[in-house]
């Protein structure tokens, strides 16, 4: 029989199914959990907190740790003149017992005191979960200001964050008196935790490889963090362990001062795994010239059904009752209607179709290419037969003014057309709203440039069907015309400008040619897709089967 591995005060409040009998401890900088809990930014948390959830349904001896962002992300507002504001607020969570459990962790050769709190797994539904902060009383400002801001803009406030959550979760577990037999990296964040374990061990690397696995969110070289090795040692990143030690445990050749967070973690792992079939073959494509790193395999992102899935809509598709099903569709609509004429004063029609575009906000998603040829955005916007409505939504960093001016540019075309919409404050309440009452879910990122994407998933669980480029979690699921649309792959070795021009022909195309007038003329046969999307998406994309897949492929 399996027993939870944590002291009794905190253990599992199930008995743990011996298939996921394994102790096993997960690392992340963002959980979305709940939308009271405000510790997340964008997918990466959306990912971590489906994660927890099935960890929790699945009775697996698992532990979350993570850090209690006093400010969270940020608050998206508004201006005076409508544009995007970022507002920083402090939160304070009643529901996070204080245990009293506190400890030094060096940082910048300086003694930090951390505190830990404890999320009971009955709160949300999850594991067991662990939050660090240094924003305590003990502390001075600068230490304090550590974990106040998730993803601070400052590069050495970062370090000092990764340091926390890695060094800081790996000492929480020394408190604890608990050796977990696998320690799970969800991004490079927390790679700080394995040159603890080597200061522990005598540098024995392979006792930390036997332990760590390690998975990877970003599919491209220049997406990955690096910092100089001298500046973070400097930091105390390090543990105690010499400048020689660390450049021999990560093979980094002499006059090479480049620590590279995903090179490291791919060095010092049993097995990482990208977060789609296509981003384990970039992955593995991309890491193919560096020697002595770990094997990359695949498993994809999924979503908690149980969570997003609002219940009417699953027991009218349960029913194949497509009237049923119509209607709620329709409040939910209104729903989703109420919160743009709130902020925005459109007020949208629930008969017309409803684009929706939401997700975190970065350039690289192409937020606006469909708005770039302005003569078929007007007419999509003005038609009389066959109306469409367009929401945009979504996070940028507060300090990517490239994507902050993308926003701001998709903001003011609601000043002239009246069927579409900017909204602010996307989190999980209002991603929830989005995904219940839109018709059709645009993602249209860069093709490779998405490691997974995982917005659709929860979209289609809701009946609203995907129209995407064919990149990340897509194509394991696509059956283009049956269970979603699919923009067709630009030709190779085309201009950004030209490879644009393809994806946003061929939207507008498969739009007139064939999603409107189905929507229109055949509710019957657009229902049919839309209950293929749910059929499909059900169990390979929910996240008890990711949760269930780390423990058969990464930690046994």
């Amino acid at each position: 029989m399996s027993h939870s591995f944590l002291p009794a005060q905190y253990k599992h409040p199930y008995e743990i199914d011996p298939k996921y009998g394994k102790s096993a401890v997960y690392f992340c900088m963002e959980y979305a959990i709940d939308n009271a809990f405000k510790i997340y930014s964008g997918g990466l948390g959306y990912l971590a907190g489906s994660h927890m959830r099935s960890a929790g349904t699945l009775r697996q001896n698992l532990l979350g740790i993570g850090i209690l962002w006093t400010y969270g992300y940020y608050n998206q507002t508004r201006s005076e003149d409508g544009n995007m504001a970022v507002q920083y607020q402090k939160r304070n969570y009643p529901f996070l017992e204080d245990h009293n459990i506190k400890f030094l962790i060096r940082v910048y050769g300086a003694p930090v005191w951390v505190k830990a709190y404890f999320l009971r797994p009955e709160t949300f539904g999850t594991a067991p979960m662990f939050f660090l902060s240094t924003d305590i009383d003990e502390n001075d400002e600068e230490s304090r200001t550590i974990t106040r801001r998730l993803y601070d803009s400052n590069g050495f406030t970062r370090i000092a964050q990764y340091i926390v959550l890695g060094k800081g979760g790996a000492r929480l577990l020394d408190e604890l008196g608990v050796e977990p037999e696998v320690f799970h990296l969800n991004e490079a964040h927390a790679i700080a935790a394995a040159f603890h374990q080597l200061s522990k061990n005598g540098c024995n690397v392979e006792e930390v490889r036997r332990r760590f696995v390690f998975t990877t969110h970003t599919p491209e070289e220049a997406g990955n963090e690096k910092m100089d090795i001298n500046q973070m040692n400097n930091f105390s990143f390090f543990d105690g362990l010499s400048l020689d030690q660390v450049r021999r445990v990560i093979g980094l050749s002499e006059g090479d001062n480049t620590f590279n967070y995903t090179l490291a973690a791919l060095r010092l792992s049993r097995i990482a795994n990208g977060v789609s079939e296509l981003h384990g073959e970039v992955s593995r494509q991309m890491w193919k010239d560096y020697d002595n790193i770990c094997p990359i395999t695949s498993i994809t992102n999924a979503q908690n059904q149980a969570y997003w899935q609002d219940q009417e809509l699953a027991e009218a598709f349960r029913a194949r009752d497509k009237a049923a099903f119509g209607t709620r569709k329709k409040a939910l609509k209104k729903q989703l209607f109420r919160m743009v004429g709130e902020q925005t004063g459109h007020v949208f029609d629930t008969d017309c179709l409803t684009i929706v575009w939401a997700r975190r906000f970065a350039a690289y998603k192409r937020p606006d290419l469909i708005t770039e040829n302005t003569t078929c955005f007007e007419r999509m916007l003005q038609r009389t037969n066959r109306p469409v409505q367009m929401i945009w939504a979504g996070k940028p960093y507060p300090t990517d003014y490239k994507a902050i001016e993308i926003f701001d540019k998709l903001n003011k075309l609601g000043n002239k057309y009246a069927r579409c919409a900017t909204i602010v404050g996307y989190e999980l309440s209002l991603s929830r709203l989005l995904k219940n009452g839109s018709d059709l879910w645009l993602n249209n990122p860069i093709v490779t440039r998405e490691a997974s994407g995982t917005s659709g998933m929860s979209a289609a669980m809701n009946g609203s069907v995907s129209i995407s480029t064919n990149d990340g979690w897509i194509r394991e699921f696509e059956r283009d015309g049956e269970n979603c649309f699919i923009i067709p792959e630009a030709k190779a070795g085309l201009t950004p400008e030209a490879r644009d021009r393809s994806d946003r022909d061929n939207f507008y195309d498969i739009l007139e040619r064939r999603i409107l007038p189905l929507y229109y003329n055949d509710r019957d046969g657009w229902y049919d897709i839309v209950f293929r999307a749910m059929e499909d998406i059900y169990p390979q994309f929910d996240a008890d089967r990711m949760a269930d897949e780390y423990y058969v492929k990464m930690y046994n």
